[in-house]
Order: C-alpha cells, then structure tokens, then sequence
C-alpha cells in the first residue's frame, strides 16, 4: 500500500527493544515437529512487553549504545540510561539530544519508514475487514486441508523476514526478472541487481552506493505509474518466479503460529505492494513494507522515509504492535541477517533461519534458536573462496543473462 505526502499520524514514537530470550541456541536439522510457540506457556498480563523495550534499547540498537560504556549513566524519566552529554562544546540541535531522542538523518528516515509501513500494514487489515477478532489462519500446502478455526491470541504474533527467510533469493531479484520478461526492465538492469545481491551475501555488509542505485533506480521505475499496476505486476510475477522459491521449513514455521491463532506478518524491504501479495499468496495476516508516497493513485517517484531496512524494521514492528495491541514478549521474529538484530532482540523469541555468519554468532551468543533450511547449496558456498565467487559472479554474468530469461 501506498501513502499520501502528510497523511497518517506518527505512532510508535517511543522506540525500544526487549532482550530476547529463546530455549535453544545449537544448529539442528529442520523437522516437521510442532515447537512450542510463544504464549503456549503462563501468560503474564502484568507487563506488556514495552516498558523493557525502552530499557533495552541501547543493547541492539548500535555500537555506540553499548553497555560496557553506559552502565554508569544517569537514569532518566523512564528509566532508560541516557548518553552523557560532551563537555567539548556547545553541540548542535542534531546532536545534542540524549538517548533514543538522539537520531541523525538516516535514523530519522527509517523511523519514518517504519511508522509508515506500520500505518499502511494497517490499513490493509482494516480494509480487508480483517481485526484482531478474525486472524488468518489458513497457508496455503502441498497437501489438501481447511482453515483451522481456532480462537485468536490477541497479544501474540509471529514476524519474518522476507529475502532467504521465507523466499530463496532476493524477492526484489525475483521481481526485476518478472518486470524484464515484460520489457520494463533490461536484463542489465536486472543484473545490477543481482550483483548488489551477490555482493551482500558474499560479504556480509550492504554498500550504501548499491542501495542507493536500486532505489533510485526502482523509483525511477514507479514515478507516474498507477499503484494498482504495481498490484497487478506483483501478483504475475509471484506466481511465475516467487511462488516456488519459498522454503518450506519457514512457510510450516508460519502455519504453525496460525495453527495457535496468531498474527503472521512478513517485515522486509521489499515494495509493500510485493509484500502484500507474498503475504495473501501465503493467507498471512498482512506485510510490513517500504512505502512509496502515492498521490490519486499515481506514484510520486519518492519514498516515506527510506527503504525498510535494520532499525526500520524495529520501528515498524513496534508501532504495528502498539496499533494491533500486541505483547512483544509474546512475540516471534524470524530473520537470516545480522541487519535484523534490532527486529530480533525486540520480541521475547528470535529465530535465526539460514543465518549469515555474523546473526549465527549472535543468536549462539544470545541463545536463539538456529534453524537452516540450506543443504549442500550452503556447504559449497561456504567452502568457495570470496575471490573465486567474485571472479565466477562477473564472469558468468553472460550465463546469468540467459539464465534469467529462462
């Protein structure tokens, strides 16, 4: 779904996040059995999870809120310790605020995009006639069945990832392959993308000049075209190049948090629009996704904040709680990414699935549950050298061409 310039209220202005705490932290193989979900224990109604979200927001929320140097800091209204202010010097308006007031641009642009994904996720729930009193608890399977009518858990709720989470692959690779069969991108084009991608995997870290190519390069795309065009192209394309990348490990995960009555949202950069159908594709509750500003219908060519990327996410699904009335320690989340750990660390169980290096050690560390749903795929990515993958990425890029025309 798409915004209007100056519309919608700024919910989920006090960000946080809440230590996560799951029972089992070892790799295992992925199995069909039934994990006890969040709330399946005693429920205790006396906290709802957010005053221990402003606590800990410091612990994941980036390096220079580590606890080693703030222990000794002033408490403030809330509780939460707040930065010590700098005798070096008067400090701009920018910087002179404390703790999690304290935002530079960047910051500011994914709150923003997280407020607005959240408004839209909403609306479309509103919109299908869809509330807290009628969850979605069907997922489409291999195997024939029903919805399973369950009574709904209000306060609880499961959050994915979407890209090597939920789908294999980049979902936004996926798309530019569908847009390119329909002549709307090149096949070069698509291949810039999927080199970004090759890179970020392979490296583990994001180049801020690739994000910032794709964007402009996908707003470029959207600017002047209606929405409901990007509605339509998003439900062609998934079920041509999306609907059989899916990881069936993580779509059992997903029913299962249906099967107990909960809410399922997908959380990823991704369009909203793309995210929207994944999500009604799979009959989960709703997505949580980057917003284009809109005007009647028509795309303005500019964003609501940024893409929904890292804290982005955290914003988003904390204001899309306090929307829905959710509990966030009765919450789930589910990511592969190390960039997700402020989404992860603020619900009371986090899941690594097909974790990066750097998610791996910290779920170890934190004591989440891993999950890997890759076999032999990720065994020969891991014993390849970055050089060599680099070198057979650039060049097979011929290769990769035709492949994607296929």
């Amino acid at each position: 779904m798409s915004t209007t310039p100056g519309s919608g209220d700024a919910d989920g202005e006090d960000d946080g996040a809440t230590g996560s705490r799951a029972e089992h932290g070892d790799d295992h193989e992925p199995d069909d059995r039934r994990r006890e979900l969040p709330g399946d224990g005693p429920d205790d109604d006396s906290d709802d999870g957010y005053d221990d979200a402003d606590d800990d927001l410091g612990d994941d929320f980036g390096d220079d809120f580590a606890d080693d140097d703030l222990d000794d800091r002033p408490v403030g209204d809330h509780g939460q310790r707040l930065r010590p202010t700098s005798t070096a010097g008067p400090l701009s308006p920018l910087t002179s605020r404390v703790g999690r007031f304290r935002q530079s641009a960047a910051e500011l642009r994914q709150s923003l995009a997280g407020e607005a994904s959240a408004r839209a996720a909403s609306s479309k729930l509103r919109e299908r006639g869809l509330d807290e009193s009628e969850p979605s608890t069907f997922l489409e399977s291999d195997e024939p069945g029903t919805p399973t009518d369950v009574p709904p858990d209000l306060t609880a709720a499961a959050f994915f990832d979407v890209d090597n989470t939920l789908v294999q692959g980049a979902s936004i690779v996926h798309f530019a392959r569908g847009l390119a069969a329909r002549d709307y991108f090149s096949y070069r084009d698509v291949m810039e993308f999927v080199w970004a991608q090759a890179k970020f995997r392979m490296t583990g870290r994001e180049n801020s000049e690739d994000v910032a190519q794709g964007r402009e390069k996908a707003l470029s795309f959207i600017a002047g075209r209606e929405t409901d065009e990007l509605v339509r192209l998003g439900e062609e394309i998934f079920d041509e190049f999306i609907a059989d990348k899916i990881w069936p490990g993580t779509r059992t995960l997903a029913q299962m948090h249906l099967d107990a009555g909960q809410q399922v949202w997908l959380v990823t950069a991704t369009p909203v629009e793309l995210a929207q159908t994944i999500a009604d594709r799979l009959g989960l509750t709703g997505a949580l996704g980057t917003v284009a500003e809109s005007v009647d219908g028509v795309f303005t060519g500019r964003l609501v904040g940024d893409i929904l990327h890292g804290l982005g996410k955290a914003h988003a699904v904390r204001t899309l709680a306090i929307r829905e009335g959710l509990n966030l320690k009765r919450c789930t989340a589910y990511s592969d990414s190390h960039n997700d750990v402020p989404m992860l660390s603020l619900v009371g169980t986090a899941v690594a699935i097909n974790p990066d290096a750097d998610l791996r050690e910290v779920a170890r560390v934190r004591g989440w549950e891993i999950r890997d749903y890759r076999t032999a795929r990720k065994a020969a990515k891991i014993g390849v050298p970055t050089a060599v993958l680099l070198g057979a990425a650039g060049g097979g890029a011929a290769a990769a061409v035709r492949h994607l025309r296929r």
